[in-house]
């Protein structure tokens, strides 16, 4: 083999400069996909988003924002000097940034006047009206707040105290009333209560009750009016009926009413009832505590019956002298 065919076959080194240095090798993205055609599903996706844009009809909030958006973008746009109005006044020697008017004003002004948009219905001056009287009712509150507030606090605990001690006012009246039907409803003179009291009360309710005292004819009222009540409560559940022409000569007089063969007797208005428990519960429970101690020596208070008209031993009258 020739000594120049040896040499021609001999791999000759490159310059150090001319080696590519893959690490800093910019690889570019392949274009491809972008310079695909658009496949018929993805043109069908982008036809829905376009039709569903064009068919979106914006609200009335919507349109109201949009519509301030563009209100304060042009209010906040400065006029520009393609404007007709620009080039007329910069004829007249204006320069943007500079004032209207006499040069050397310091107090003229280089920015239009500040729109403010009214979007209520009230007049002009409705606005400044109401925060007047809103200032003057702040200054109102804030002077005579806490005399106020005490004066509502002092007026509530008298109202509840007045309304607690009517309420145990009427509550004692009931009580004297029922001492009152053990003297007098034919008890043999005792104050107590209970079933003997109101055995003794059956038998005074035999006669009227307007010839009963005033002072304690509202308790047998009371009660007449509730055993009223139970009666009918009793014969509307009973639903019973019998032929009209049935008589039974033994039957008692309240079994009759039940059975409606006798017409109940209702009494008229009793005004003189009426008018005693128009009265305050005080004055009422005053005036049977009197009638006990006159009548009767008997102390409200002390729960005693005395034996003679002195009755010794009793502080007083009113339930605060007995402590």
């Amino acid at each position: 083999m020739a000594p120049s065919q040896i040499k021609s076959t001999q791999k000759v080194p490159l310059p150090e400069d001319d080696e590519e240095d893959y690490m800093s090798m910019a690889i570019a993205e392949p274009n491809s996909i972008l310079s695909q055609p658009e496949s018929s599903v993805q043109r069908r996706a982008r036809k829905k988003r376009e039709g569903e844009a064009r068919a979106h009809q914006p609200s009335k909030a919507e349109l109201a924002r949009q519509a301030e958006l563009n209100r304060d973008q042009a209010l906040n746009t400065s006029l520009p000097t393609t404007s007709k109005g620009f080039q007329m006044m910069a004829k007249l020697g204006f320069k943007a940034g500079s004032a209207l008017g006499k040069e050397g004003n310091a107090h003229a002004r280089t920015e239009p006047l500040g729109v403010l948009v009214k979007e209520g219905r009230a007049g002009v001056g409705m606005d400044a009206e109401r925060k007047r009287k809103f200032r003057e009712e702040a200054e109102e509150a804030n002077g005579g707040e806490e005399t106020k507030r005490r004066e509502t606090e002092g007026e509530f605990r008298e109202r509840q105290r007045k309304e607690r001690e009517e309420k145990r006012a009427e509550g004692m009246c009931w009580g004297a009333m029922r001492v009152l039907e053990g003297f007098e409803g034919g008890n043999g003179g005792s104050a107590e209560g209970g079933d003997n009291g109101r055995e003794g009360a059956s038998k005074a309710t035999t006669k009227p009750t307007r010839q009963i005292n005033v002072l304690w004819r509202g308790l047998i009222r009371d009660r007449q009016e509730k055993e009223r009540d139970r009666r009918m409560r009793y014969d509307l559940q009973q639903s019973l009926s019998r032929n009209a022409a049935y008589d039974d000569p033994e039957e008692e007089r309240q079994d009759r009413q039940v059975w409606g063969d006798e017409e109940e007797e209702l009494e008229e208005k009793d005004l003189e009832l009426d008018e005693f428990n128009a009265l305050e519960p005080a004055e009422r429970l005053g005036r049977m505590v009197e009638y006990l101690r006159g009548k009767w020596r008997y102390c409200f208070w002390c729960k005693f019956q005395y034996p003679d008209e002195t009755m010794e031993g009793c502080p007083g009258l009113s339930e605060d002298e007995h402590g």
